[in-house]
């Protein structure tokens, strides 16, 4: 009988922490290949950002994942595009923010994108991204997409891939 009532205490002890409804601390690395070149085979459009936000003011956070962004250099085939840190709320409507790098031309930066968090059961990630290559007069000439979904793990760095271009992302519960 005794065991019956610790059972429920053992269980929160032992049982892994699990995503809520709520705010999440969330770092991408946005990457590609170095040295090859930008495939023009979907241009980005000029309402990338749809209806998402800029992350909310005060929410930006320093980096953590520093050591995993310096092995993506140009030495191991990698180039770092984009690399930030946030503070995001994430419940059952989805929550967009829109993230850039670098100096924008003409309404684009040289890395783009956006990045959904939606919770249920469950934590969920869209993301978005667009690599940008710029001719002398600042106009888009090529650009390079990264578009993929996942259910991610507390706290666990998660690798999205797709073609020349990789993300690395991790959330976890503030």
């Amino acid at each position: 009988m005794r065991l019956l009532r610790l059972l429920p205490l053992l269980l929160t002890l032992l049982a892994p922490s699990v995503f809520a409804a709520g705010n999440y601390q969330v770092e991408l690395i946005l990457f590609r290949q170095a040295g090859t070149p930008i495939l023009a085979s979907q241009p980005v459009p000029d309402d990338w950002a749809g209806d998402a936000q800029l992350p909310a003011s005060g929410s930006e956070r320093g980096t953590a994942l520093n050591a995993e962004a310096a092995k993506l250099v140009a030495a191991n085939g990698y180039e770092v595009v984009l690399h930030q840190a946030w503070v995001q709320a994430a419940g059952p409507t989805p929550v967009k923010v829109a993230l850039s790098s670098g100096q924008a031309q003409l309404g684009h930066s040289p890395a783009e994108g956006t990045l959904s968090l939606t919770f249920v059961d469950y934590l969920d990630v869209d993301a978005d991204f667009w690599v940008n290559q710029f001719d002398a007069d600042g106009l888009v000439t090529a650009s390079e997409r990264i578009k993929h979904s996942s259910r991610l793990k507390n706290g666990q760095l998660t690798y999205l891939d797709h073609g020349s271009l990789g993300l690395l992302i991790k959330v976890s519960p503030q």
